[in-house]
């Protein structure tokens, strides 16, 4: 036990930092509630006390050794700044919602960034230097389960692992909103435990509500024709495909995949 006391004292502190926090001081005798193990570091007054039935919530940055990692962050150029990023300038946060790579005369490229304050949910422009070093903030992504949209346009999700309520904004889902199914795992991107992006799957299956007949007495069968989905998308589908049939449609453009499995 004393060489496992010295050997986490000898950790780099950065390690240190990322080792899940079950150690505290110990100020009373052991609780019958958990079971506990005494560690005496050498040359140290103080005995510590691991406890066995620790729990991560994974809401502080002690407690989540992604919270630790969260908060440091990285140094990147501006010119390898992308969509999706988030990165912190002027002692603000902000998410990267376009990028745009220009030169202007005979002077330095430049990077044209569409971004949007995590704090004030503000739009905004940004003009970085290729060269420029940008602090890269990391983020965390999580699963949730889809369960409803109330009459203000927010998506409640739940955490599948602790049972805690997510509330997003529909308009973080863009179009994609029209997607989202019951029970329906999605992704969501956070910082500080603020949703910054969602990602529904890249396919998902929809019912057919109306389908194209097609045209009688051309020479040719049609290849596509068009189906209204019982979300509203109108898709391209093939003319054997009839209402009330489910397929399978790739999220990113709204295109047919494939027949669903019945």
């Amino acid at each position: 036990m004393q060489a496992l006391a010295k050997l986490c004292k000898n950790l780099p502190r950065p390690l240190f930092l990322l080792a899940p926090r079950t150690l505290t001081t110990l100020t009373s005798s052991s609780s019958s509630s958990f079971i506990s193990h005494s560690l005496t570091s050498p040359g140290c007054d103080s005995t510590i006390t691991h406890s066995t039935n620790t729990c991560f919530t994974g809401r502080t940055l002690l407690r989540s050794p992604w919270s630790a990692i969260q908060q440091r962050g990285a140094v990147v150029h501006g010119g390898d700044v992308k969509p999706g990023n988030v990165i912190a300038r002027n002692d603000r946060i902000y998410q990267v919602l376009k990028a745009d790579h220009s030169h202007e005369g005979r002077g330095k490229a430049v990077v044209k960034v569409e971004v949007r304050d995590v704090d004030s949910g503000n739009k905004t422009s940004l003009r970085l230097l290729t060269d420029e070093q940008i602090d890269k903030v990391f983020v965390e992504s999580k699963t949730y389960i889809y369960m409803c949209t109330d009459r203000d346009g927010i998506v409640v999700l739940i955490d599948p692992d602790t049972l805690d309520q997510l509330d997003v904004p529909e308009d973080l889902f863009g179009k994609k909103a029209k997607y989202l199914q019951e029970e329906m795992k999605v992704t969501v991107e956070l910082y500080n435990d603020k949703p910054l992006s969602v990602k529904v799957p890249k396919h998902v299956t929809c019912v057919v509500k109306e389908a194209q007949n097609p045209v009688r007495g051309t020479a040719q069968a049609p290849k596509e024709i068009l189906a209204v989905m019982e979300n509203g998308f109108t898709v391209k589908v093939p003319p054997h495909i009839v209402e009330g049939e489910a397929v399978v449609v790739d999220t990113d453009d709204d295109s047919y995949v494939k027949r669903a499995k019945p």
